[in-house]
């Protein structure tokens, strides 16, 4: 088994954030990310400011993320996570304190996109991982701005996503319509998402095939494997906290397979006893996707678990300002600053319904 580690106050101009829409698991009766009263706190907004600053130094001067060279240096993918961790602070490309960073993030990616429409940089490391969070920030950029100068790439970008969804509905590692796992098929949902958001055209038969494969990858237990089918590798932190929001952004709003998931996820509740993820191997990854379920969840979900790992991740920031992982310091800030941001409520594909409503 493999899963990529990849693994939000606002810092500069205020972007639009739209209303969220009614929704989550049945009979909560709360829309999704409700605000709680106890989300945003002077340790929370210190913590962002410094982790703003220091992701801000990282940056090459032609605009990339990954840091530390092989096969996660330049990387698009990391790239396109340090442009949301800005964003999510209220920054638009040349505006905000952080607008030339999130500038600069959006010229590296759009200077990755490949006439395939494969956004890959010199460096990668499973390709479709790297190509779906960027294609979600090129998404997000065009869904707020409305750059002519993006849609073109944009389409591309999206055009290939649907061209290699394999036979079950979900995607893997390389762009070709082979086998796939949750891992990679919730980075391309989330695109997809994005995309039809901002008025990207996306088949209604591609999300229902990946909504299919998504549902087949659920245990008894609620939670997720790796890929569908016996053999799966079973129900984990991670791939659950990846199922449950792919579930979300496809547009699946109600029902038994996401409250038996997101029930599953609330045994790693942060700081709560044997079943807390400190020491997963996928910490950011599983933390990335999870508060995002529990946002779109609403209700007691998000009331329990945004305090609890809005205060974990404060606790682990660095002297330096930033956060540490086994893929770099780069993946592992840009990741803990989105996290941190959800209360600000600013990136679009936070709200609403999914691209298969």
């Amino acid at each position: 088994m493999l899963i990529l580690t990849f693994a939000l106050g606002g810092q500069g101009a205020s972007a639009q954030s739209p209303k969220p829409s009614a929704g989550g698991v049945a009979g909560l009766g709360a829309q999704p990310g409700q605000m709680t009263g106890n989300e945003i706190t002077p340790q929370q907004q210190r913590a962002v400011e410094r982790g703003l600053a220091f992701l801000a130094s990282r940056q090459t001067r032609e605009g990339a993320f990954g840091g530390g060279g092989g096969v996660y240096g330049r990387h698009a993918g990391i790239t396109a996570l340090g442009g949301l961790a800005f964003m999510s602070a209220g920054n638009l490309p040349g505006r905000g304190r952080y607008g030339d960073n999130v500038q600069k993030c959006l010229d590296f990616i759009l200077g990755a996109v490949q006439p395939t429409g494969l956004i890959s940089s010199d460096q990668s490391h499973g390709a479709m991982y790297g190509h779906g969070f960027a294609a979600l920030f090129l998404a997000e950029v065009y869904g707020m701005t409305g750059d002519d100068a993006i849609k073109d790439k944009l389409q591309k970008a999206i055009t290939l996503i649907i061209k290699v969804q394999n036979k079950e509905g979900g995607w893997r590692y390389q762009p070709a319509p082979l086998d796939a796992d949750i891992s990679v098929t919730i980075a391309q949902v989330m695109a997809l998402r994005a995309a039809r958001d901002a008025g990207i055209k996306v088949p209604k038969d591609t999300i229902d095939a990946a909504v299919a494969y998504v549902r087949r990858c659920q245990n008894k237990d609620g939670g997720f494997n790796y890929v569908a089918g016996q053999g799966g590798g079973g129900s984990g932190f991670a791939r659950s906290g990846a199922g449950v929001s792919a579930l979300y952004y496809a547009g699946v709003f109600e029902g038994d397979d996401l409250k038996r998931g997101l029930d599953y996820l609330m045994k790693f509740v942060p700081g709560k006893g044997k079943g807390d993820a400190t020491a997963d191997g996928h910490y950011f990854y599983g933390h990335y996707y999870t508060v995002q379920a529990m946002f779109l969840a609403g209700g007691d979900y998000w009331a329990q678990w945004y305090p609890a790992i809005r205060d974990q991740l404060i606790a682990r920031q660095n002297s330096q300002g930033g956060w540490n992982d086994g893929i770099g310091e780069d993946y592992a800030t840009a990741m803990a600053l989105i996290i941190l941001q959800m209360p600000n409520r600013y990136l679009p594909v936070f709200h609403g319904k999914g691209p298969g409503s």
